[in-house]
């Protein structure tokens, strides 16, 4: 069906462990989409090959000198490996109140010795690095054999590390709920997988997601694997998303991409009434933070084009049609905001933190790093959930290590700890709610096992923006209008 297709993107086979060190800026996306340019793989466990009295390996076979502790060489990673049945089977899901949850089961994030750790101890690495837990939480978790240096037990957080330590940590983990309504398969050829994906939920393992993500619903609930990705959709966003099945295709449609030879259309819902008859912007887009894909218009940033028009008006909100011609990241929400119609539930750029006018016409007011702080402080105090946004739907947020709304580290940039509690105050105790955690997922070491998070609410999983249709030269994918978009559509208290 596409012999003359595009996208060479990544392999979308592959999983953030922490062997793999890798933070990706944000690749150039239609508004809400990225082109996603990495690989991520779950690789193979590098052989155990800790204990004394062996012999170094590429050393002329030394032995160790008394007191020293062997240190195997870095493993070479398999770049073609992808998910497989092992990693589906880690836990399962559960339906509940409309939404799709993951019961909590057990994880080993693994991390090698990073350049800054050489010559200091494990103790002084959590206490500066890996904040999300205690230190006694660290301290009994290595005497139940929970962290391993080299594959073999820690008992004594004192231990020194050295160039090419492999760190592993074992961790319960227990992963956002996600909207609870089908992936919908809308085609899959053999050479494209299309599907209707709704908001909430990511594209590939990332942050505090990994079985609520796109990539693993379609493996564990519908068998497919060894997808390469096309662009992807932010996690709040809905709509059509692309896969190509082999590699060739892939490479065919990344060609398309350079070549601007594909369309894409979106409908989203904005604050006001939006000028009728068609609305052109060109104002150029300039990524703030890389780390966490934060943009707004600024005359240094790049080319950038969007075509809107309005399809209806309710009295208080715009339906608009999106076109956006550049592919620059969140394209038609940065122009959106500019042009003073941030789109309705955009927890970023529909923000106060950015001014009293939500930057209108480019104007701030304030430095980079005071928006970020601002952002980080607003839904902080919000206890929001859509602080997992300034990861950007998964990536890295160092910015925002000084107001401590996270750990030092995400899932992507390889910390051996438990994955980011973006805000740890808002559950209560179990005993105090009644509510209890699935059968058989509890673990006496993890504190949010005693903390019972109310549900999400639609606020915190929707924005009104949809990927309505994608076309090529010779192929056109596309969804139906979300309920959102009917033009006598009303909106409700979504608190």
């Amino acid at each position: 069906m596409m012999s003359s297709l595009r996208a060479q993107t990544q392999a979308m086979h592959g999983n953030l462990t922490m062997e793999e060190q890798v933070t990706t800026p944000e690749a150039p996306s239609g508004g809400d989409t990225n082109t996603g340019k990495r690989k991520h793989d779950d690789e193979p466990d590098p052989p155990e090959t800790g204990g004394r009295g062996k012999k170094r390996r590429g050393a002329g076979g030394k032995k160790l000198r008394p007191g020293e502790r062997y240190v195997p060489p870095p493993q070479k990673r398999n770049p073609g490996v992808s998910f497989s049945q092992e990693h589906f089977d880690e836990t399962s899901y559960f339906f509940e109140g409309g939404l799709r949850k993951v019961v909590p089961y057990y994880f080993d994030f693994k991390t090698y010795c990073k350049g800054r750790w050489i010559g200091k101890s494990l103790l002084e690495v959590f206490k500066s690095e890996f904040r999300a837990e205690s230190i006694e939480y660290y301290e009994k978790a290595a005497k139940e054999g929970r962290i391993r240096l080299n594959e073999s037990p820690v008992d004594d957080l004192s231990v020194v590390l050295r160039n090419n330590d492999h760190m592993r940590n074992t961790v319960h983990r227990h992963e956002p709920p996600v909207i609870g309504a089908p992936l919908k398969i809308l085609v899959d050829d053999g050479e494209v997988l299309v599907v209707n994906k709704p908001a909430s939920i990511p594209v590939h393992p990332c942050g505090r997601f990994r079985h609520n993500t796109v990539i693993f619903i379609l493996g564990k609930e519908h068998g497919v694997s060894k997808l390469h990705t096309v662009h992807r959709l932010d996690r709040l966003t809905s709509g059509v998303l692309l896969f190509a099945r082999t590699l060739e295709t892939s490479k065919k449609l990344d060609q398309l991409v350079r070549d601007r030879q594909l369309e894409k259309e979106y409908v989203c819902r904005v604050e006001g009434e939006f000028p009728e008859g068609e609305l052109i912007c060109e104002e150029p887009i300039l990524v703030v933070s890389f780390k966490i894909g934060l943009c707004r218009v600024d005359p240094k940033g790049k080319e950038s084009r969007t075509v809107f028009r309005r399809l209806s008006f309710n009295g208080k909100t715009s339906l608009v049609r999106c076109l956006p011609l550049t592919g620059r990241t969140h394209q038609i929400r940065v122009h959106l905001q500019y042009l003073g119609f941030p789109i309705l539930n955009d927890p970023i750029y529909g923000s106060h933190a950015w001014g009293p006018h939500r930057a209108k016409g480019g104007l701030v007011g304030k430095s980079d790093e005071e928006l970020l702080q601002a952002l980080v402080e607003e839904h902080r105090s919000q206890e929001s959930l859509h602080l997992l946004d300034f990861i950007d739907d998964c990536g890295a947020a160092k910015e925002a290590e000084k107001t401590n709304a996270f750990p030092t580290h995400t899932e992507e940039e390889n910390s051996s700890q438990i994955p980011p509690e973006e805000h740890q105050s808002t559950g209560s105790t179990e005993a105090e709610s009644g509510q209890k955690s699935p059968p058989g997922s509890r673990d006496h070491l993890c504190s949010e096992c005693r903390l019972v998070r109310p549900d999400p609410t639609e606020k915190e999983l929707v924005m009104y923006l949809h990927a309505l249709r994608y076309k090529g030269p010779d192929f056109e994918y596309s969804t139906q209008l979300p309920d959102w978009a009917e033009a006598d559509w009303e909106e409700t208290d979504l608190s």
